[in-house]
């Protein structure tokens, strides 16, 4: 009896470990490209291989974040920053959020999320609204300062009955911002 187990788990540890040699490299290439297409959907046009060029840079509070320049015809037009916040009302929220050289938001992407769906999960567009200025925050010029949900007396509509959902989300745009003038004046750009 304990060959006859033996031998099954041995089976199955080899077939297992098989099909994860198989998908492991289609799995890379959804994420590369998952990726790539949230660069691209948050920064001004680039013709570089901003992957390629990914650095990291501190936050200033202990960790870092992955930074992406886009670059066309070898200028820096933009950056696309991977940030994240922990405060979420289901924990971890992470956003690709781009900013051009005028220290404004040109669009953000929500990558992963455990949100209510119905409530929270409604990040993914709710802030992108531009016929509501009061709550997007595409093309805001953080350079006149830090983002806040009203709620905290800032100017940026929370979504409703999502509060604490949108604090982390202005939280991670927040440092993701701070990341960006890191970025821009540390001299990792070609200006």
């Amino acid at each position: 009896m304990f060959l006859s187990l033996s031998l099954i788990c041995l089976t199955v540890a080899i077939l297992l470990a098989q099909v994860n040699k198989m998908t492991a490299k289609p799995i890379a290439d959804a994420k590369a490209m998952k990726l790539q297409n949230a660069i691209s959907e948050v920064v001004p046009e680039f013709d570089n291989d901003p992957t390629a060029e990914a650095f990291m840079m501190p936050t200033g509070e202990g960790d870092s974040l992955l930074v992406y320049p886009a670059k066309k015809e070898n200028q820096i037009v933009g950056y696309a920053i991977n940030s994240f916040s922990n405060n979420g009302f289901s924990g971890n929220i992470e956003i690709m959020i781009g900013f051009d050289m005028a220290h404004k938001i040109v669009n953000y992407s929500v990558l992963q999320h455990g949100e209510t769906p119905g409530l929270g999960s409604k990040m993914t567009a709710w802030f992108k609204d531009t016929t509501k200025p009061s709550q997007s925050v595409i093309g805001r010029d953080l350079s006149q300062g830090a983002l806040a949900v009203s709620k905290d007396g800032g100017d940026v509509d929370a979504i409703t009955a999502s509060t604490i959902t949108s604090r982390a989300f202005i939280e991670a745009v927040n440092r993701a911002y701070n990341t960006y003038l890191e970025s821009k004046e540390g001299g990792n750009n070609d200006e």
